[in-house]
Parts: structure tokens; sequence; C-alpha cells
């Protein structure tokens, strides 16, 4: 009995000492975990698993680990596992990163149904609200593929190449080339491995001469992403948390990242590095970019504040160099996951890597139209084949040239990390307006409608603007050609007219609207040409014959005749008050009468035509016998009218 009991009691405490020795583990793996040491945290969990221990909380730590170090393919199996056998304690974000990871493993049936289970955990997640379904954002992202020409950079070499931005005539970009290290820092941001900054001529003449940017520069940490201004003065870069020739740590351990300044001394070296004053200890800033203007800098951090793992931020330049308090971009940028490396073009288009927004997997490259200030555009995915199943960052673009570069964790690199040339040949819809312009006139006299409204609407029957035509009927608008769009022209007493715009590459447009009368039949009496808004029908001083200027007016009620088949009108000619009142009445009779056989000779039926002269009986004016008036004031009054008898 006393030996069974001995037995047991030595089960019990190898058990217990086994137990304790898998805490020892796990709490050594969490440490490395937490300062985002994700190699050797991964070594460690998975040892802690082959012995059977298995946990909710060490499936999702080794979940993560795999993710940020874009292992997705294991991090897939992880996230599968803790959905199957922990349901209960598997949250959203957990759901999320695994219909990631099968996204980049290409497998869209079972991420479909993992979003769906997303979005029936959670309402609030800024990702649930711009999710619409995996078909409509497929068919997103497909709309705006196929417009790069992508080609390996030439100077990339079996380590990890990224970062890359515009410097003189080519290139600053950071690799561990130096170390042979792999970097994982732009997942972590901190990392063992060491990044320097290099630069390249990206033409033949630099023969693939590649040298790092200065020693000055670059120190025994990380040195990443950077911006130089258009000057080539002032430098804005990437670096470790480091003083003194010494690397920093948060208070959990933790080398945050930082962004520094350098500007170029008369021998061009670059000197007085600094950091910028709105750095902190406590948190990361990092992967500076400047708007065109260069008065605004943009920057990713998890400064509190933040919706996510890193949001992206921008911040004033002050004209005496100081800077402004740094503001987060919002919730149409800003995800719960990652938003990174900005990019803006002269344009205003903000492009940034993202794994919130829907996309083919791991990072993708996405831009929006920075619109007077404001970030509450469309966000859209860039397509293939800029993105893929894998991560894909840094993306810098000149829209002069159409040329641009960006870096890809794909396979078929040959290190690590690959930056990648590219020829946008079709600009992105995103930045995308389009000039319409044209002249509204009336159907029938083709004469300008002055005032007439121009108005685009939405599909959804929304009016987005509009515009008043001018003295010539003129019209001009600029509209967005990312989406359809109706171009509608009104005015009083007509009938609207519209076309439609679909999305196009923002090529001009010239619309030209004819607008008809809601109704011509006004009434007995009414005056034809005052409904045409025609010009007065002259005639020169004691002739009879129909001036050239005329005979554009009266073809104009010829059209309104040969259209309303069932119109009669009666010609009414007017003298001035020169000259014997018979004769003007009789000279008046000629005016009307070779008005109607005008009329006749182009193909109008007799029968619909009446002619009457009145002579100076109908004065518009003041003009009588022994009034004195002017030539002009007198030509008021040798007129023809067009009443509507029928």
């Amino acid at each position: 009995m006393i030996k069974k009991i001995h037995i047991l009691f030595v089960l019990v405490f190898l058990m217990g000492v086994s137990g304790f020795a898998q805490e020892k583990l796990i709490t050594k793996a969490n440490e490395k975990y937490d300062e985002y040491s994700f190699s050797p945290a991964i070594d460690i969990y998975k040892k802690v698993l082959d012995r059977g221990y298995v946990s909710a909380d060490l499936l999702k730590k080794l979940g993560n680990s795999y993710y940020y170090n874009a292992d997705y393919e294991d991090a897939a199996n992880t996230y599968k596992r803790l959905v199957d056998e922990y349901p209960d304690e598997t949250g959203p974000e957990y759901y999320f990163r695994y219909a990631q990871t099968l996204k980049t493993l290409e497998d869209y049936e079972t991420s479909k149904v993992i979003m769906a289970k997303f979005l029936e955990v959670t309402s609030d997640d800024v990702r649930a609200n711009t999710y619409k379904s995996e078909e409509d954002y497929l068919n997103d992202i497909k709309k705006n593929s196929g417009r790069y020409n992508v080609l390996p950079f030439q100077y990339n070499s079996p380590y990890s190449e990224f970062a890359p931005s515009f410097y003189k005539k080519g290139l600053i970009f950071s690799s561990d080339r130096d170390t042979g290290n792999f970097a994982r820092y732009r997942h972590t941001w901190n990392s063992k491995d060491f990044l320097d900054l290099y630069k390249v001529n990206a033409d033949s003449a630099s023969n693939g001469f590649v040298t790092k940017l200065g020693d000055q520069l670059n120190t025994r940490l990380h040195e990443s992403t950077s911006v130089v201004t258009k000057d080539g003065q002032t430098l804005y870069f990437t670096r470790n948390n480091y003083k003194e020739g010494k690397y920093v740590k948060d208070g959990n351990g933790i080398i945050r990242l930082k962004i520094f300044k350098a500007v170029m001394s008369e021998e061009g070296l670059w000197s007085n590095i600094e950091e910028l004053p709105f750095n902190s200890d406590d948190y990361s800033i990092a992967h500076p970019t400047l708007s065109a203007d260069e008065k605004t800098l943009y920057f990713a951090s998890d400064m509190p504040g933040s919706f996510g793992e890193s949001d992206i931020f921008k911040v004033a330049i002050n004209e005496d160099g100081s800077y402004g308090t740094p503001e987060n971009l919002g919730d149409v940028i800003n995800t719960e996951a990652r938003e990174t490396f900005p990019f803006v073009t002269s344009k205003d288009i903000l492009y940034f890597s993202s794994d919130g927004h829907p996309g083919l997997g791991g990072l993708d490259i996405f831009a929006t139209k920075i619109d007077d200030g404001r970030f509450d555009g469309t966000v859209m995915n860039v397509g293939e084949p800029v993105n893929g199943r894998m991560d894909d960052f840094t993306f810098i673009f000149d829209e002069d040239t159409r040329e641009g570069y960006f870096a890809s964790n794909r396979s078929e690199g040959q290190g690590a990390d690959d930056i990648y040339a590219f020829l946008e040949t079709k600009p992105l819809l995103i930045d995308c307006e389009q000039a319409v312009s044209g002249v509204v006139r009336d159907k029938i006299s083709n004469e300008p409608l002055v005032g007439a409204s121009v108005k685009v609407i939405d599909e959804n029957n929304e009016e987005i603007m509009s515009a008043i035509t001018d003295a010539e009927g003129k019209y001009n608008l600029t509209v967005d050609c990312t989406q359809g769009n109706f171009v509608r022209a009104m005015t009083e007493g007509y009938i609207p007219s519209e076309e439609y715009l679909g999305k196009s590459d923002g090529a001009p447009k010239t619309i030209d609207f004819f607008l008809e009368r809601s109704s011509i039949s006004a009434g007995f009496g009414d005056d034809l040409a005052k409904l045409l808004q025609l010009s007065t029908i002259y005639f020169d001083f004691d002739k009879y014959n129909i001036r050239k200027d005329s005979e554009i007016e009266v073809e104009k009620v010829i059209a309104a005749m040969e259209k309303y088949s069932s119109l009669r009108i009666k010609v009414n000619s007017h003298t001035d008050s020169r000259g014997k009142d018979s004769y003007n009445l009789w000279l008046s009779q000629k005016r009307a009468e070779a008005t109607v056989n005008y009329m006749i000779s182009k193909g109008i039926a007799k029968e619909r035509l009446e002619g009457e002269g009145f002579g100076e009986t109908k004065l518009i004016n003041k003009c009588a016998n022994g009034v004195k008036c002017s030539d002009k004031d007198h030509e008021l009054n040798r007129r023809s009218e067009f009443i509507i008898l029928e």
C-alpha cells in the first residue's frame, strides 16, 4: 500500500514538474511575442504544442506570429484549429485574419464562409461596415486590374529590398543585403535584423552600382522608409528609437520606430540628423511621405487614438519649420487592422497598404482621392498585378511619367522582399475627373437657351452638381467618371433631355442638348416667333425682299411647320412711319406676301399660310409721323410676325 502511494506521489510530482516546465516555456514564448520577436516565439509555441499542451491563447498567439511573419499557410492552419476547438473564445479579429490568410491561399470559398462569421459576430467594426460581399469586392478589384505592366527591379538581391522612394534620377530603398538577414520589420515594427538605406540611379548609366546612402544615416539598427524634398536638401526617414549611439526600449522592452530628419550639407553629406518632436518612446511613428506642396507630412503610427494596429496620420509642416499636431485620417481610411506605408501623388491621390480593406490577401495597395483636405472619398483596391495574394506595399508613383515602384514578398521574387517597377497603362478610375461641356438649344429654332439648368444626377437619382447656361447657351461641368452619371438639361417651357455617361477613362466629353418645347399649340393669336425665341425678321428701308440674315429665322418657322403638320399661321408684316401711309400699307403687304411665297418655295403648303400687311398702323415704339427717331429705332418697326391660326 505504501509503495502504491509512493508511486502515485511520484507521478503527481512529475506531472507537476512537467506542467511547471510547460508554463515556463509559455511564459518565455509570450515574452518573445510581446517583444514582437515572432520567429523565436513560434519555435517555443510549437515545442509546447508538440508536448500536447494547447489553449485558445496559445493558438491565437501562434497564429498571429505566423500571420505577422507572412507565413499565411501555417497561420491559416493555426486559426482553423482555434475556430474549430475554441469557437466561444475566438473573437472577431481572429475570424478576420483567418479569412485574410485563406485569400492568400486562394481559398475564396472558405474565406467567404469565415467572413460571414466575422460579420455575424461584429457590428461596429469599420471593416464590417465597408465589406459588401466576396463577389462584389472581387468584381471591384477586377475592374481596376490589368492596368500595370510590372517588371522586377534590376537591383534586387537574394536578401530583402523594399521601401523605394524617388531621389534625384534614381531611388533610395531599404535593404538588409549587407547582413544577410531577412527582415520582418515592416510587420512587427521591431526586429533584430538590420536594415540600411541605399541609393541607386534607376537608369542604364548606373550599371547596377548600388551604394549606401551614407554612414552618417545608417546605424546598427534599422533605417527604412524615406522621402526627400523636391530640392534634394531635406530627408525624412524611419529609424529605430536610437539616442546617443544606443537603442531605447519602451516600458514593455520594445524598440519603437521614429521619424528622423536630415539636411544636406555644403559638402554633399546628410547632416543635422534629428528626430521629429512628435515622436514618442511609447509608440511608433514611421513611414514618412510628403504632400505635393510639401506642407504636410503623412506617416503611420500606433499612437493613442488609432483605430487599429497602425493608422495613417498627417501633420502640418509650418513655414518656420515647426510642426502642427498629428491628425488621424479617420475611419474611411483607417480600420481596426493595419494601414501603413502612405504615398501622396502630385494630384493628391493617397496610396497606402492595408489588410483591413477588402483585398486579395495579406497587405494590398489602395488609393483614395484627397478632396480639399478631406479623406472621405472612395477607397479603391488598385488591382492585379500590383496586388496579389501575398503582401504588397511601399507603392510610389510618378504621375507625369506614369512609372512607379512597389515591394512585395511574392514567391517569384529573389529575396524575402523584392522591389518591382511598373508602368501604368490606364489611369485608376479614382483619379478620374471628366470635363463635360456643350450648348443647350431650342430644337426647332436652334437658338441657344440662356439660363437653362444642366444637372448631374447619379445612379441613385441624387443631384450631384449643376450649372447654368451663359449668354451663348454654353455650360461646363466636371463629373466623377468613377461612377455612372446622368447629365440632364432643363428649362421652363421645355421637355427635359438627358444623356447617360458611364464609367470612363476621363476623356473630355461634349454633349449638346436640343430641347423641345413642352407645347407649341399655345393658342390662337400667339406669336410663333416669340415661342421659338426668334430674332426679329427685318426688312431694308423701302424694300420688301427678305434679307439674308432673316432667311435663317424664317427657316426656323419652316422647321416648326414641318414638325407640326396641323400648324397654320398668318404672316403679319409692318413698316416704319416714314413715307406715305398708303405706300407703307402697300409695302407691308408686299413684305407679307414675300415671306409667304418664300415659305411656299421651301415646301410649305399655301393652304397653311396667310399674309397681311398693316403698314405703320401697329408701331411698337413712339416713332410715329413727325417724331424724330434714329434709323435703329425705325428699324424695330419694320418686322414680320407669325401668328398662330390653328
